[in-house]
């Protein structure tokens, strides 16, 4: 069943308990108000006949004038005999000696159901008995009994019952249109729902409802729309991440391409004796070092791994500023002299520390260098150290081609180039550096950051704590 019919169904299953319920209280009011109404004017005729201390003659006379309305008057002394009307049987109120009492004790009784007449014909009626006493001396004289046929107060219940009965099937009609316009109301508002979340399932992400904040629809809708923006930005990384992981497949194939086809070329003029004795050490040479550098790249890359899942174990101590920074300067100096590069070291204080893993702290800063390296040219690379409020800082800098802005947060991605002509030259650049000393400073507690000019160079700074802080942490 849909929900639009099930809303219905509930509405007029709640419809009809209220208005049963309802209806029952209502009429059992009425009836016993109808009743109550009778009582009343009964008692009144029998108040009346006592008060005007009327003979049997009035009572005749009066009888006749209300017979039109249905009421029968009757008269019994104090032993229970009925002395009007007159009749030549004898015959008692039918009371029991309870209410008999009640009526000598000056208490009025009224029963509602009676199917004996005065006279023991077969008639349902309504009757009261109100006690007689002599005026002179209090005595107990015997009751007036005046009664009316149920026939003409059930005609009134039947009357209020079918009024009952067309006020019900109106407002049930009403109800039903009602139940059918609400439910239609709410389903509309789910049925808008599930479109839009079939939308998202299609991909469009571009989906909005209507938050009008009125009820727990819309706070639906408002979560809805809070689901959709978290999706959106998580198909967008999603497919960043995709992109990225293409990339990288492509750069792998790529930067392993070129050291296995040079090493299986120099193996097949081996083979075949294409390469001239005085060449062969050379081509071995190469051999060498493409492998070497391949495996640079899987151990960068598994590096690199290792810092993603937190598997790298650093063990920190305190180190000179000056000789780390000039033991990179003496590794690297070849390689920025063949570009027509000097590299200048520079401490604000030949004491000054740093509290760093010795590999990994030669590692970052070797990788940087290495970077500004490749995009410099007989220019200028600075490897200054300074201390400030706790840390230690350690800046790369170079005079090389720079970074445009934008370019800025996708450094520290794998194999990505600034420049995608650039290709492996003779020092073997995989890509991957930067990415590397961004996880490293991290682990090292540090931050690193960049600004770049184009045209102007590039400084890459390091803040590392010092013990102090890097325990406290």
């Amino acid at each position: 069943m849909k929900y639009v019919y099930k809303q219905m169904l509930a509405f007029l299953i709640v419809f009809v308990v209220t208005v049963l319920t309802t209806g029952i209280i209502f009429i059992r009011f009425f009836v016993t108000n109808i009743y109550d109404e009778k009582e009343r004017q009964l008692f009144g005729y029998a108040e009346a006949i006592i008060e005007e201390n009327m003979t049997l003659a009035d009572i005749s006379t009066g009888t006749a004038m209300i017979s039109k309305q249905d009421v029968i008057v009757a008269m019994y002394n104090k032993n229970d005999r009925l002395v009007y009307p007159i009749s030549n049987q004898t015959y008692s109120s039918g009371l029991s000696d309870r209410d008999w009492n009640r009526l000598v004790q000056g208490n009025r009784i009224a029963l509602r159901q009676r199917d004996r007449g005065f006279m023991n014909e077969e008639i349902a009626i309504v009757t009261v008995y109100v006690p007689l006493f002599n005026y002179q001396n209090g005595d107990f004289e015997g009751t007036v009994a005046v009664a009316a046929p149920i026939s003409g107060i059930k005609k009134d219940i039947s009357h209020m019952q079918t009024g009952m009965l067309w006020a019900t099937l109106i407002s049930g009609g009403m109800a039903i249109l009602f139940s059918i316009g609400f439910a239609n109301y709410l389903s509309q508002r789910i049925v808008r729902m599930r479109k839009a979340t079939n939308a998202i399932t299609q991909g469009d992400f571009e989906i909005y409802l209507e938050d009008y904040g009125r009820d727990e629809f819309d706070e639906l809708s408002r979560d809805f729309n809070k689901m959709v923006t978290s999706l959106k930005e998580s198909n967008a990384e999603i497919m960043r991440q995709e992109n990225l992981r293409r990339q990288f497949m492509m750069d792998v194939a790529h930067e392993m391409r070129t050291p296995l086809t040079t090493i299986n070329g120099i193996l097949e003029g081996l083979e075949h004796d294409m390469i001239p004795e005085k060449r062969r050490a050379r081509s071995i040479e190469m051999m060498h070092k493409e492998t070497r550098r391949m495996i640079r790249m899987v151990n960068e890359n598994l590096d690199y791994e290792k810092m993603r899942s937190e598997q790298i174990v650093l063990t920190k101590q305190i180190l000179n500023a000056q000789e780390i920074l000039q033991t990179v300067k003496e590794q690297l100096q070849t390689k920025a002299s063949s570009k027509g590069n000097t590299i200048g070291v520079s401490v604000s204080s030949p004491h000054l520390t740093i509290y760093a893993d010795y590999d990994r702290l030669i590692q970052m800063l070797v990788n940087l260098t290495n970077n500004a390296i490749q995009f410099t040219e007989n220019g200028r690379i600075s490897l200054t150290a300074h201390a400030s409020d706790g840390f230690t800082v350690i800046k790369v800098s170079d005079t090389g081609i720079g970074m445009k802005e934008e370019e800025i947060p996708a450094i520290w991605e794998r194999f990505y180039k600034t420049d995608p002509s650039r290709r492996s030259d003779a020092y073997s650049e995989t890509g991957i550096g930067l990415a590397i000393v961004k996880s490293l400073v991290a682990n090292h507690g540090g931050e690193i950051t960049v600004t770049s000019k184009i045209g102007k160079g590039t400084v890459f700074t390091i803040q590392l704590p010092n013990k102090e802080n890097s325990d406290g942490q």
